[in-house]
């Protein structure tokens, strides 16, 4: 199937696929009566951390009083009721979307969050919904795949701000930040930690299981202890207060909800071992997300650092060295392996991730094939050798699927989970 659509892309001009994709949204948008209309949409775009973004959103929501319907990554969500996303989709195709945002209205939801894409954008899967808030978390190396440049890639994202929503809240610590404030809004908020913005976080302080700051902003100041390690974190929860200061609620509850929040499945998750050694797993996929990842690990590693790690199929090529680099330049054991190949060769997608290992290394030679740097083609056994190698204080860093609990091989979605493969490992 897959293989007949490649093949139609290379034949039908892109502006007649666009349209066919219009035309799809335009249908759904009219077969669920515009649901949209009735729910006040909070999108998330950006490279990383929209997921977190999109659950500190929804926790400051719910803890005043609101009911919210969700779409991630990871899992849907109207009122208390929750569900795995195993599409491997973060926005779903449009007659599934506004079916969900019919069924959020059905059950009396005020607010909808959507984690946006540049993909869904462009393809028009939203089309029918304005946003009443738009956020940007970043926009890093991605998708270079399906986009023709940066730019191009960028400029997706920024159809999201140009409906004139009530509130754009933008992080102005990233360089592309004004080519989304030019985009007219009733309010305009800026959040950072580098450059002076409306939402700042102040007096920060990093340890292995939390992250504490002081929140400022234009309703005041309030400490907050985050129980989500990681400097990009703080990132997440400034983009998250800033909607909420938009809604008018108030920083005892955005302090409450987000220092509530236990952590985000898949988003630097500690899997409890019962070993000396910590094991984690996340969704870093693109070399900013990596490299953040990294560094956070490093703050609070007292020993090796044991990285299983890949590229995904059908995906930017060009990453993928990046991403072997990133490993060789923070790892002390680099472990690359598979990592949903789609109908790609598998050997070839980890031969390319492991092109850049040595590059990445500060030292010449560090790294030895078969002593501390590994080509294991399937992902389980990469995830074996890694815990069979760790040590006291050392730690296991597994990342590419976070929650994810399926694999992607050719066109099937086969079941696969790196956190039940870490526990069923360590159970025998």
């Amino acid at each position: 199937m897959n293989n007949i659509k490649e093949w139609l892309k290379k034949l039908l001009p892109e502006s007649f696929i666009l349209w066919t994709h219009k035309a799809r949204g335009v249908a759904a948008s009219i077969l669920y009566w515009f649901p949209a209309r009735n729910l006040k949409v909070i999108g998330v775009t950006g490279t990383n951390g929209k997921t977190t973004t999109c659950v500190m959103i929804a926790k400051i929501l719910e803890e005043a009083g609101h009911k919210v319907g969700m779409a991630t990554t990871i899992k849907f969500k109207i009122g208390k009721h929750e569900w795995k996303n195993n599409s491997k989709m973060t926005i779903i195709s449009p007659f599934q979307l506004q079916k969900l945002l019919r069924e959020m209205v059905k059950e009396k939801c005020e607010y909808a969050i959507l984690e946006t894409t540049s993909h869904a954008l462009k393809q028009y899967r939203n089309w029918g919904i304005y946003y009443h808030t738009a956020v940007l978390t970043n926009v890093t190396h991605d998708h270079l795949d399906y986009h023709k440049d940066f730019a191009e890639y960028r400029d997706a994202k920024v159809e999201m701000f140009k409906n004139h929503p009530k509130a754009s809240i933008i992080n102005r610590d990233d360089p592309s930040y004004l080519y989304f404030a030019k985009q007219k809004a009733d309010e305009i908020f800026f959040y950072g930690i580098e450059e002076r913005s409306d939402i700042a976080a102040r007096k920060m302080m990093f340890e292995s299981k939390e992250s504490l700051f002081t929140l400022v902003s234009p309703e005041g100041q309030v400490a907050i202890d985050l129980k989500v390690p990681g400097k990009f974190n703080i990132y997440n929860a400034l983009a998250a207060s800033g909607v909420a200061i938009t809604e008018g609620i108030k920083l005892e509850i955005i302090k409450k909800a987000l220092e509530g929040l236990k952590g985000v499945s898949g988003r630097m998750e500690k899997i409890d071992t019962g070993k000396e050694y910590n094991v984690i797993i996340d969704f870093a996929h693109t070399p900013d997300g990596l490299q953040n990842v990294f560094e956070t690990v490093k703050s609070f590693s007292k020993g090796k650092i044991i990285h299983v790690g890949g590229a995904t199929g059908r995906r930017d090529k060009t990453k993928r060295p990046i991403l072997g680099a990133l490993s060789g330049k923070y790892a002390d054991i680099v472990i690359v392996t598979d990592e949903d190949p789609y109908d790609e060769n598998p050997y070839q997608i980890i031969e390319e991730v492991a092109a850049g290992v040595a590059r990445g290394a500060e030292k010449k030679n560090k790294f030895v094939e078969g002593k501390n740097f590994f080509k294991i083609l399937k992902r389980e056994d990469g995830i074996n050798k890694a815990l069979s190698l760790a040590k006291k204080d050392d730690v296991v860093l597994i990342t590419g699927k976070g929650a994810e609990e399926v694999m992607a091989v050719g066109d099937e979605l086969v079941p696969y989970s790196d956190k039940k493969v870490v526990e069923e490992i360590l159970k025998n």
